[in-house]
C-alpha cells in the first residue's frame, strides 16, 4: 500500500484568502458543559483588522455563551474535502440596534455584499430593530488549516 501526499499547511495569506472566499463557517463557542456548541454562520471577514463579523439576534444560544466565555473558533471549508481553514479568537457581542441607522445598525448594514443592498435602506434598519440583531466580532488570534495536493 503507498502512502498519499500528505497535507500541507497553509500560509496565513491563503488562509486568509479562503475565509475571504467563503461566505459561510461553522462557528464553535463553549457551552457551559465545556462541550463545543456548532453553528453554520454567514460571515464578514476584515483582513486588515483580523475580525470575522457575525449577524445573529440578541436571543440565539451562542449570544449566551459568547457573553460568559469568548472563546470561539469558526472552520472554513475550502475548495475541496481536504483543504479548511480554522480562525480562533475572543469575540464581543455588540448592543442591540435599538434605533434604526445607529453605530450597530450601520456596521450589519456594511457587512452586506454591494450588490446585495436593500433598495429601501431605512426598512432593512428598521427589520433590524424588530430582529434585536447583534454583532459577534471575533477577533482572530491565530489562523490554521491545510490543504492535499492530489492529482486529478
Amino acid at each position: 500500500m503507498t502512502q498519499g501526499p500528505a497535507p500541507r499547511p497553509l500560509s496565513d495569506e491563503a488562509l486568509s484568502g479562503l475565509l475571504g472566499k467563503q461566505q459561510f463557517g461553522t462557528l464553535a463557542t463553549v457551552k457551559r458543559s465545556g462541550h463545543p456548541h456548532l453553528t453554520t454562520m454567514l460571515y464578514n471577514w476584515d483582513p486588515e483588522a483580523r475580525i470575522l463579523r457575525f449577524s445573529t439576534t440578541a436571543d440565539r444560544i451562542k449570544v449566551g455563551h459568547l457573553r460568559r466565555d469568548p472563546r470561539a473558533t469558526l472552520h472554513v471549508q475550502g475548495g475541496d474535502v481536504w483543504s479548511f481553514a480554522v480562525a480562533e479568537g475572543e469575540a464581543e457581542v455588540s448592543e442591540i440596534t435599538t434605533v434604526p441607522g445607529d453605530g450597530v445598525g450601520r456596521e450589519l448594514l456594511e457587512m452586506i455584499p454591494q450588490a446585495a443592498k436593500p433598495d429601501d435602506e431605512r426598512a432593512f434598519l428598521e427589520q433590524l430593530v424588530a430582529e434585536r440583531r447583534v454583532v459577534i466580532r471575533l477577533k482572530v488570534s491565530r489562523l490554521y488549516g491545510t490543504a492535499l495536493d492530489i492529482d486529478g
